[in-house]
C-alpha cells in the first residue's frame, strides 16, 4: 500500500504532466488577488477603457506566447480583462497594424517594438490619449 507521501507525489506528478497543476496555482493566485481587491481601503484601479483593454490584450498575448501562464492569469483577474482573449485580427485592425506571414507567428507587441526600434531616428512622438483618441486613458 502506498504511503501518503507517495500518493501526494503521484498526484502532483500526474497534475504536472497533464498541465493542470500550473493552472490550479494560477487560479489560486488570481482568487487571492480578487480577495485582496475587496479590501475597503484599496485604491480603485482605473476603468477598463478601450485603450486599457488593448494594452492589456497586447501584454496578455505576449505573456501567453512566452508561456508566462501564471502572470497572464493574474493580469486577467487583476485588470478586469475579459477571460476570453480578443481576436488578434481585431487587435491588429484597432492598432492599424498590417501583418505579413512572419509577423503573424509572434505577438503584436514584438512587431510594434521592432517597428519603433528600426524606424528612422528612433524617436517616437507620444501624445496623450485626449489628443488622439476618444477613449479615456492615462496621459503619456
Amino acid at each position: 500500500m502506498a504511503t501518503i507521501t507517495e500518493l501526494k507525489c503521484a498526484v502532483r506528478d500526474t497534475l504536472e504532466s497533464r498541465g493542470v497543476l500550473g493552472q490550479l496555482k494560477a487560479r489560486i493566485r488570481a482568487e487571492v488577488f480578487n480577495a485582496l481587491d475587496l479590501e475597503e481601503h484599496r485604491e480603485p484601479r482605473p476603468p477598463l477603457s478601450h485603450q486599457n483593454l488593448l494594452i492589456n490584450e497586447l501584454i496578455r498575448e505576449y505573456l501567453d506566447f512566452n508561456k508566462y501562464r501564471y502572470s497572464a492569469s493574474v493580469l486577467t483577474a487583476e485588470s478586469g480583462q475579459p477571460e476570453a482573449p480578443l481576436d488578434r485580427q481585431f487587435l491588429a485592425n484597432e492598432l492599424k497594424v498590417t501583418e505579413d506571414a512572419s509577423s503573424k507567428s509572434v505577438p503584436l507587441l514584438y512587431g510594434l517594438v521592432s517597428h519603433f526600434l528600426n524606424s528612422g531616428d528612433g524617436k517616437v512622438p507620444l501624445r496623450g490619449a485626449a489628443a488622439g483618441s476618444s477613449a479615456p486613458g492615462p496621459e503619456v
